[in-house]
């Protein structure tokens, strides 16, 4: 479960600098940067879904600082 999570996250970071090196190549490429910034939006929406499905199902515990 945990290793999901880090390649969810891994993949969110690796579209965000994506979109970002498609951003600064210029307008010629914002089809690529939409691209990425759909792709990003969607890993993010799968790690929340995941997270949720973990802590339901009893495979991710929560946990406070204390």
């Amino acid at each position: 479960m945990s290793f999901m999570i880090i390649a969810l996250l891994l993949g969110i970071v690796v579209s965000l600098g994506h979109a970002l090196t498609s951003m600064s190549s210029g307008p010629e490429r914002s089809k690529r940067m939409a691209q990425a910034l759909t792709v990003r939006i969607s890993l993010s929406v799968a790690l929340f879904a995941l997270l949720l499905i973990g802590n339901h199902f009893g495979w991710i515990q929560p946990h406070g600082v204390y």
